[in-house]
């Protein structure tokens, strides 16, 4: 399968859209189908089913995400730049595609076992990209060394997901990136050395 030919792109791009508006379970193949302007049976060329059209489009987005994130937090000077960067990024993708928010806050928390298996494998790299920032501060002397690194890991990114979450069950009535500098000020006081 090529990703890159641009039916690939259509369907996950009508996958969002239609997951978003009708839900994980009451969207069919078919209704992904007719909004990407395929045939059903194409989809069927590039997914084996509904599950696998989720988490390639978790895939293909969060792909996309880490690579923008890891350019961007490089050219920052030190590791609070950079989480600030994260931070920001993370609203600002999800503050500018509201359907992908809805899919990724609410769609992806599927009951089934294997696929939040597959969809936390998809989140892998991501985690590693704070970890990697988190060492850095530790490095830098920014972050205390005494940090629970797997556990600050997750609390950086609950936080971020727990604050989109919010804001789309809220209607995204507010802007979400006003709260990107709080929720680094928070984050770095409770890491710092002080």
């Amino acid at each position: 399968m090529n990703k890159n030919k641009p039916k690939f792109k259509q369907i996950i791009e009508a996958a969002v859209e239609v997951i978003a508006e009708n839900g994980y379970h009451a969207s069919q193949v078919s209704k992904i189908a007719k909004k990407a302007g395929v045939a059903d049976g194409t989809i069927y060329l590039y997914f084996t089913n509904k599950e696998d059209i989720l988490v390639s489009l978790f895939e293909e987005k969060m792909g996309q995400f880490i690579d923008q994130i890891a350019n961007s937090i490089h050219k920052k000077q030190n590791a609070s730049e950079k989480l600030f960067t994260l931070i920001e990024m993370h609203f600002r993708q999800l503050a500018d595609d509201h359907h992908l928010a809805i899919v990724t806050q609410l769609e992806l928390r599927q009951s089934n076992k294997d696929l939040r298996l597959k969809i936390n494998n998809v989140l892998k790299p991501y985690l590693a990209v704070i970890d990697h920032l988190i060492l850095e501060g530790i490095e830098e002397k920014l972050f205390r060394e005494d940090l629970n690194l797997p556990l600050v890991r997750q609390m950086i990114f609950g936080t971020l997901d727990e604050i989109v979450t919010n804001w789309v069950m809220k209607d995204q009535k507010y802007d979400l990136l006003d709260q990107a500098s709080q929720v680094h000020t928070l984050l770095v006081n409770g890491l710092s050395m002080k």
